[in-house]
């Protein structure tokens, strides 16, 4: 069976087992007549412009107006896009508009189902918000011959929305994220409703599962409100979806569960009326949660509206083609006449479908929308939802402490993330309404709970601590966490998600998704930059030996350097001050993904402010204290990508200073990892004569890095004479052991350091050479003689006593 069987379209859902009293939970509105005439006859004229529109754009490419019978030349020769969820974003979209229209109301759109693109660029379109932002496509026929024709093909629109799409913030390539996005967009924009569509099939997927218990971090006092509309059409790509088969009682005991106020639409007949009946009660019942935190009598536990949208999938379309039903089927999905450019039947079937939409009485001889269509469009530019400032021009840069003031004694111990607390709460105090915190439950656990002293969580579902402004958010989704932060930032502010190193590459997707729409925002003119995404990694796989292999995996930093260098960013301090630097750098950043990975033990303070200053901003230095005669004319470079793994480096070179003092060694630290790649292939590469100041021209070169190895091969590729470099690094090696045995395993530790450095010095210097054998075997001994200690007493070893 390739695809779904059905016996009839929209089939209804089999009916469940539960009581019908669930369904007294289901909102129930008066929505006879609730539209007047005039009103109702607007909104279904925008609908019906706007479906055309979306239509025509996936088949034609001339004639865009119908004024001739349609031709086989006239159709586009690739047929691309997704038909089946159009009507249904058109028919909110209208209802938005009016509704603002209205009241003014400030609000923004985000489309779940991204595939949609041609019922947001039409309505777009309709209310020249796509001829504000690209006047090649103006309010006329030649704008509209452009829109239609221009996309899905090359060099023209993509099928989904993203950063090119005005009033866009949400990439529409991957499903799953919008209503998490949506809830960080409301967050301290107290006057923005968001209404989020969730298409059925999106609403599959784990991270909108997870979702819709979002608005329990909302305080209503200080953000907007989020009105989630779940768009039930019943179909996916070639099957019913599981909300498809849910009848009214099912749905309704799931949401009012969750907390919500369930309202389904689903009068067919009366469509219009009793979705903006709908629409304007969940307005209300918005405006009554708020009006109720910021009048100082909060309503704990406010159940917040939700819209059940059910609707045939491609309403209004084909009803049948080829004896297949189509309108409420998943025939409908993407393109519903596949073969419309060389069968007839189809071509005819084309033109009886989009000439029921009377395109002659929507289109003026111009090309304009008439009166009647724009009647409902807000008259202010700034209202309309593809003109929100929200959406591309509202960045605040962060007031960021002085971090030198916050830094720690040199020669001290101090754990990296004790440290960034301090200054994160520091920025707290100066941020109070654009900055927060994403975290998964582990910010204690991850030492950054300074910030505490100054926020709280703002879990409004625990009584400790509603409505007190907390500035970190902590659930143990990564996916709602990234789709809030991404909504934060995106919408002018600035956010942090520290997390434990092995989960976060659980969001490795939809970073990669945000990096894309945030590639193409910067190459859209008119779109302003915006703050940086800002990861720290913390408990790393160098010191979670105590909770084992599973707690031990650094690959998100091979994501981040698998995005366009121009907007990756990752960084390893090697201390406390180090990554005071570089967290006061990545909030004030702009349009980067910045991975900042670092260690919550405490550590040796290796640098004064001053010097870890010019260490961060040069990327790498050598070290001289570590290195032999400050590190001139060196027999080996040492390098050290990491906080434990550069301590490491340190201390093999202790150690080659007392075995094999002959040995001539340099220690370099490198903190920005991008430097080490080729000469223009990143920004911030070192030039080739920088590279072999560093690291000399012909000397061997060891790498201790924290991550995989093929990582930092791969970063390296192109640089000249590799053959001299080996490297070190996370080889999946691990288990429930001590720290320093975490090292051996991955020899990453000093005494495999060392022995490396031995064997490639040896080639340059004689001395050395004479006894390297001997010196090699005596270390590998040492080794060993530790690893027994660690196994004998369970315990660490006599090296870190």
């Amino acid at each position: 069976m390739p695809a779904q069987l059905i016996s009839q379209p929209n089939p209804p859902p089999d009916p469940s087992l539960l009581p019908d009293s669930v369904l007294d939970y289901a909102v129930k509105l008066n929505t006879t007549n609730f539209l007047s005439p005039e009103e109702l006859s607007a909104v279904k004229q925008f609908r019906r412009a706007a479906d055309y529109i979306a239509a025509a754009m996936i088949f034609l490419n001339d004639n865009v107006l119908l004024e001739e019978k349609i031709t086989h030349d006239q159709i586009k020769p690739r047929l691309l896009g997704h038909w089946g969820t159009c009507p249904g974003l058109i028919m909110v979209y209208a209802h938005l508009n009016r509704i603002i229209r209205k009241t003014g109301l400030d609000a923004l759109y985000v489309v779940g189902p991204g595939h949609g693109a041609p019922a947001i660029l039409s309505c777009l379109w309709l209310e020249d918000s796509l001829g504000t932002f690209l006047p090649d496509y103006p309010r006329d026929r030649l704008g509209l011959k452009r829109l239609i024709s221009r996309f899905s093909v090359p060099g023209g629109f993509p099928s989904h929305i993203n950063a090119e799409t005005p009033g866009a913030i949400h990439e529409g390539g991957e499903l799953g994220y919008a209503l998490s996005v949506s809830f960080g967009a409301v967050m301290d924009n107290p006057d923005l409703v968001v209404a989020c569509i969730v298409g059925d099939g999106e609403a599959e997927t784990g991270p909108t599962a997870t979702a819709w218990h979002a608005y329990k971090y909302i305080d209503p006092a200080e953000s907007g409100a989020v009105l989630p509309i779940l768009h039930v059409n019943g179909f996916k790509i070639s099957e019913r979806t599981i909300f498809g088969v849910m009848d009214d009682k099912e749905i309704t005991a799931l949401f009012t569960g969750y907390g919500y106020q369930v309202r389904i639409v689903s009068d067919l007949p009366n469509l219009d009326n009793d979705l903006a009946a709908s629409i304007e009660w969940a307005l209300a019942e918005i405006k009554k949660i708020q009006h109720a935190a910021r009048t100082g009598n909060p309503i704990a536990k406010p159940r917040w509206p939700m819209i059940v949208l059910r609707t045939p999938k491609g309403l209004s379309g084909p009803k049948v083609v080829h004896g297949e039903f189509v309108e409420g089927s998943f025939h409908s999905h993407q393109v519903p006449l596949p073969l419309a450019k060389t069968s007839d039947d189809e071509l005819n079937s084309l033109q009886d479908w989009l000439s029921s939409y009377k395109p002659e009485e929507l289109f003026t001889k111009e090309g304009a929308p008439v009166d009647a269509v724009l009647s409902i469009i807000p008259e202010v530019n700034s209202k309309k939802l593809g003109q929100r400032k929200e959406s591309y021009a509202a960045y605040k840069p962060l007031i960021t402490p002085e971090w030198q003031d916050i830094c720690v004694t040199k020669g001290s111990q101090e754990s990296c993330m004790k440290a960034v607390g301090r200054f994160l709460k520091e920025v707290i105090k100066e941020n109070p309404s654009s900055f927060r915190i994403f975290s998964p439950d582990e910010l204690v656990s991850n030492k950054l709970d300074a910030v505490f002293d100054v926020t709280g969580r703002n879990f409004q579902w625990d009584i400790a601590s509603r409505a007190q402004g907390g500035r970190v958010v902590e659930i143990l989704s990564e996916h709602t966490c990234q789709g809030m932060l991404q909504g934060y930032t995106l919408t002018g502010r600035t956010g942090l998600f520290p997390s434990y190193e092995a989960f976060l590459g659980i969001v490795h997707t939809m970073m990669v998704q945000y990096s894309k729409f945030s590639k193409m925002a910067v190459e859209t003119t008119w779109r302003q930059p915006c703050g940086s995404l800002n990861y720290i990694e913390t408990s790393t796989w160098t010191r979670q030996e105590h909770n084992g292999f599973s707690h031990q995996n650094p690959s998100f930093i091979g994501a981040v350097l698998n995005l366009k260098p121009r907007f990756a960013r990752v960084y390893l301090p090697p201390d406390a001050n180090c990554f005071l630097s570089t967290v006061s750098h990545c909030l004030r950043a702009k349009n980067y993904v910045n991975l900042m990975v670092g260690s919550k033990q405490p550590t040796p303070v290796w640098l004064s402010p001053e010097e870890a200053d010019q260490h961060c901003i040069a990327g790498a230095s050598v070290w001289k204290f570590a290195s032999v005669d400050d590190g001139v004319d060196p027999d080996v470079v040492l390098v050290g990508l990491g906080v434990e793994v550069t301590f490491e480096v340190i201390a093999a070179a202790a150690l080659l200073r007392k075995y094999v003092p002959e040995l001539r060694v340099r220690v370099v630290n490198v903190t920005d990892l991008m430097i080490l790649a080729n000469t223009g292939l990143h920004p911030h590469s070192l030039t080739e004569d920088a590279f072999k100041a560093l690291f000399t021209e012909d000397r061997p070169i060891h790498f201790n890095y924290h991550g995989y190895p093929i990582e930092l091969q791969g970063l390296l590729f192109g640089r000249p004479n590799l053959g001299r470099i080996t490297i070190s690094g996370y080889s999946e090696e691990g288990t429930t052991t001590s720290p320093f045995d975490m090292m051996i395993c991955n020899h990453t530790d000093r005494f495999s350091v060392a022995i490396n450095a031995i064997r490639a010095g040896a080639r340059f210097n004689s001395k050395v050479a004479v006894d390297s054998h001997e010196k090699c075997s005596y270390l590998g001994h040492l080794k060993q003689k530790e690893r027994e200690y660690i196994l004998e007493n369970g315990k660490g070893p006599k090296v870190e006593r």
